[in-house]
Parts: C-alpha cells; structure tokens; sequence
C-alpha cells in the first residue's frame, strides 16, 4: 500500500471534490496532511457525503463549473498545485441519454479546460484524469478489457469519457513530451460505498428502499460488472499520483477493478446487499426483477488489472464481501446519527491498516 506520509504538505487540486468519490478522496486527503483546493459544482445530490462529513472548512472549496476555463485558470494561477486528480463529470448513463450536450460539455470539454491549465501554469507535476472502465469498445466477451483495447463507449457518458483519455493523449503528445509533467488515466470499475446518495445506481437505490423497508427493485439483475469499494479507486489515483510524481516512468493508462471472482451480476450484488443488511438489523429485505424498458447498457463488463498489479505490486484490499459490510456499517451509522466523519474516519484507517 502507498504511503500517505507523501502527501504531507503537498499541495493538490481535485476537480469533482463534492461528489461521492471526491468527498472520500478529500478525506483520505486531509488525514494525510495535505493541503487540499476543491473545484466542483455544489454537490450533486441532495443530501450529500460532501456536506455530510464537513470537510469544507478543512480545504481549500471552490465552488465553480469546470467549463468555465477563466476561473478554473485563476484557481491554478492562485493555488499553484502540484498535483491535480480530475474527476468533475456527468459520471451517469441513463442521465447523459437526457443531457447528453451537458454530459459532453462536462467530461469531454471539463478536461480540456483542466488540461489547458496544467499547459499554462508551470506548478503541476503529476496529473491523473480519472475516467472509467466504460470507455472501451463493449464486445460482451467474458474476460477483462486490457488498457491496449480500443476506446470507444456506446452512449454518450461512456463515449464522453473516451474522448475525455483522447483528449488527454493529445494533450501529452502535443504539450507535455518534452515537459516534466507525468500524466495518467485511470479506469475505475463500478464504485460502491458509503455516502452514495446517487440516482439510478444500485446501491443507492437498495439503500432507500432499506430504508423506507420496501422491496429492492432491479432493472436487469443479469448484468455483471466488476464492482469495488470506493476506497480501492480513490487509493490507486494517489498511488500512481505520487509515484510519477517522483519517477515520470510510471505515467500511463491503469485499469483499477476487483479481482475475478468479484466481477458479480447485479442480482447477487443485491442478494448480498439484502443478506448483509438484514443480518445487521434484523429486517427481511428483498429485492425484486422488474425491467423498465429503459435505454441500452452493457451486460458484460470486466477489467484485466495485470498492468497496475505488475508496476506497483497492486492489489484489492477489501473483496465484495467486505465492501458490503462497510457500506451497511456506514449507512446504519447516518441513519442512527452517529459521527459519520469519524466514520469514515475509522474506515480509512482499516483500510490501510494504520
């Protein structure tokens, strides 16, 4: 596991820091020492892990469109960070069929704003665009996309993401060659955690229906996808940030997923989900198949992780199972009113095992 005393007093930038991803990477953060510049939206849901954990007045937290190329361009020129990680996008599916002009704008436009700034201000070191395993060319094979495979996602927030590791492509060979400048994409499996209050993703949507006790409803329990607790992501995106930071040899294209046997359909995703919760509090949770006719989306989705495994030593810490645990730990917790900044707190420090 990489070490977080890196970041003592590194100064970083993350794009997309009140969304459910950025608000656990700005924790891992701030536990870390680091002197932390969000640059987001307000967060996108309603209530949200963001203002959930009261960070805000532990970072730096701007509030401003990463379309906006002028004040995203002032921020740099006033923070000088020297690493930046970009997660600020349309990160939905079914959303970018309703909004797909705003989902490119975003994730396509977002990183060109982000890579403009990196070209014209000369503090940034290391760079990592986080993108997303829906990236590549879907072929419903059964063994896992390699980062070799081509690009080229099927609707409009998948075909924005791979324009948004195009764009960035462009970006090194055009700008950065010559530069001391080390640039990463990274492609995540599907995250699940605590504090996703998302819509149309599946653990939110069992947690609400746990909470409301009523029976889970899955659109197509037969799709598989390689499902991983937050943390995993959030800790390889520091990892390979901090180490082309220090040797530029380790920038490239890492695929970040679980191990095969946690690739799982979606309907054992959620029979775990009900197993867990109901063994936690006692309730009869179930779930329900029930297709609504909605837009297209893969069945078939893994990631071969020999790249990052083979550079760094990598592996998953926690396996579905345990994930799970957490998530139902971290969700009784809100629902109970408890200290969820200690929380999360008390589930950083298992998972690197300090």
């Amino acid at each position: 596991m990489f070490d977080l005393d890196f970041y003592k007093n590194k100064k970083v930038l993350i794009t997309g820091h009140t969304g459910f991803k950025g608000s656990w990477m700005c924790k891992v953060l701030l536990m870390a020492g680091a002197k932390v510049t969000g640059y987001s939206l307000e967060p996108p849901t309603d209530p949200s892990l963001f203002d959930i954990c009261k960070i805000k007045d532990d970072m730096n937290s701007i509030i401003k469109d990463v379309r906006n190329l002028e004040d995203l361009k002032k921020v740099f020129e006033e923070t000088e960070p020297e690493i930046v990680i970009h997660m600020a996008a349309q990160p939905l599916v079914r959303e970018s069929y309703n909004n797909p002009v705003y989902t490119y704008e975003t994730n396509v436009m977002g990183t060109v704003n982000v890579l403009e700034c990196i070209r014209t201000v000369n503090s940034v070191k290391s760079f990592v665009n986080v993108t997303t395993d829906k990236v590549y060319l879907n072929k419903e094979w059964e063994w896992g996309y390699r980062e070799n495979e081509e690009l080229n996602g099927y609707d409009p927030y998948s075909k924005s993401k791979s324009c948004s590791e195009l764009v960035t492509s462009s970006y090194i060979n055009s700008f950065f060659k010559d530069k001391d400048i080390a640039i990463s994409t990274v492609r995540a499996g599907n995250v699940i955690g605590g504090g996703d209050f998302a819509k149309d993703r599946i653990i939110p949507d069992c947690i609400r229906a746990a909470h409301k006790k009523e029976d889970i409803i899955v659109r197509n329990p037969y799709s598989t996808r390689p499902y991983e607790h937050v943390l995993e992501p959030v800790g390889a995106y520091l990892m390979i940030a901090g180490a082309q930071y220090e040797d530029k040899k380790y920038a490239g294209s890492y695929n970040v997923g679980p191990n095969e046997e946690d690739c799982l359909t979606t309907g054992k995703l959620v029979t775990l989900f009900c197993d867990t919760w109901n063994n936690k509090t006692g309730d009869s949770l179930k779930w329900i198949d029930r297709y609504d006719g909605g837009p297209h989306e893969a069945n078939y989705l893994k990631l071969d992780c020999s790249k990052i495994k083979k550079t760094f030593g990598w592996s998953p810490r926690w396996n579905v199972k345990e994930a799970m645990e957490k998530i139902v730990e971290w969700t009784v917790a809100y629902y109970e009113n408890a200290d969820i900044s200690d929380c999360m707190e008390k589930q950083i420090n298992e998972f690197y095992r300090i």
